[in-house]
């Protein structure tokens, strides 16, 4: 039901596009997540957008660098990554809450089945 994509291989510095495409619902009313898991660490939200007025959310070690965005035609979610770190390695997971009241809710209705993003030369 909901699909994330995009991630791969990519040297440090460089640039990945990730989506998130729900096929059964319009994700247009749901607040959707990047969620992030590095090996043998804790998940780690790295980006929101909310359902009602589009207000994004960064966290600190990506903000600058990362972009998050609709395409309400599309029924997509992008995750633009700009100046790739081998820090940023992890699997990315799209989430997405109906009509949340906050921008990265606490607890979703659907959550993707990850992408694995790999930043190395």
């Amino acid at each position: 039901q909901l699909q994330a994509f995009g991630g791969g291989l990519v040297q440090p510095g460089g640039s990945l596009r990730l989506s998130c495409a729900a096929s059964e619902f319009t994700l247009d009313d749901y607040a959707i997540a990047w969620i992030r898991q590095a090996p043998g660490k804790e998940r780690e939200g790295v980006s929101c957008i909310g359902s009602s007025d589009g207000s994004t959310y960064y966290a600190d070690s990506v903000k600058g660098r990362f972009t998050i965005s609709r395409d309400n035609a599309k029924n997509t979610v992008f995750l633009q990554m700009n100046s790739l770190k081998p820090e940023d390695t992890a699997v990315y997971y799209c989430a997405a809450k109906h009509r949340a009241p906050l921008v990265c809710p606490l607890t979703y209705d659907y959550w993707g089945q990850g992408t694995l993003v790999t930043v190395s030369s």
